[in-house]
């Protein structure tokens, strides 16, 4: 009879997210991600394979949580437009004192990849993808609403204020 695991994986995701969070994919060495987890190497690696599948998991997570987020506060609002601006006003000015980092885990992935760990970086940019069509689709909704004009490029606007937002996020981080 197999054995169930003696851990919590979404427990252990969420430590591990936090800690990659922190301090990035190549800072983060076998023996932090052993005294997060409370983990020996050979349970962190029967669970996740390897630190990349791991850190790939976590990041995963990062972006589902913070897609979810987003798309509610996006939908559910009266004047998209102003959701919008009011998301990047709130970015420009908060520090979020209880986040793991102040800049975005994607964009600190694609700024730190190396060609070893391109898998990492490829998987950082289709999350900022899809990212851009969540803002994409509030310019859409606003379009519809008549606060664009029939011709706005919403992807493009998309993009603009997706690069709006990860300035003000590294900015954040350094300080």
């Amino acid at each position: 009879m197999a054995r169930s695991p003696s851990y919590n994986r979404d427990a252990a995701l969420d430590t591990a997210l936090d800690l990659f969070w922190k301090k990035g994919y190549h800072a983060t060495s076998l023996k932090d991600l052993e005294a997060a987890l409370a983990m020996k190497p050979g349970s962190i690696y029967a669970a996740f394979t390897s630190k990349e599948a791991l850190y790939l998991a976590a990041l995963e997570r990062y972006f589902t949580r913070n897609r979810a987020a987003l798309q509610t506060l996006f939908s559910q609002a009266d004047a998209p437009l102003k959701a919008l601006a009011d998301h990047l006003r709130a970015t420009a000015q908060s520090r979020r004192p209880t986040a793991p980092s102040q800049a975005c885990m994607l964009v600190k992935t694609i700024l730190s990849a190396t060609a070893d760990d391109s898998a990492l970086a490829q998987a950082a940019q289709g999350y900022m993808t899809e990212m851009s069509g969540v803002f994409a689709a509030a310019f859409d909704r606003a379009r519809d609403l008549g606060a664009l004009p029939r011709e706005a490029d919403t992807a493009r606007l998309a993009r603009r204020y997706q690069a709006n937002l990860t300035a003000l996020r590294i900015e954040a981080e350094s300080g």
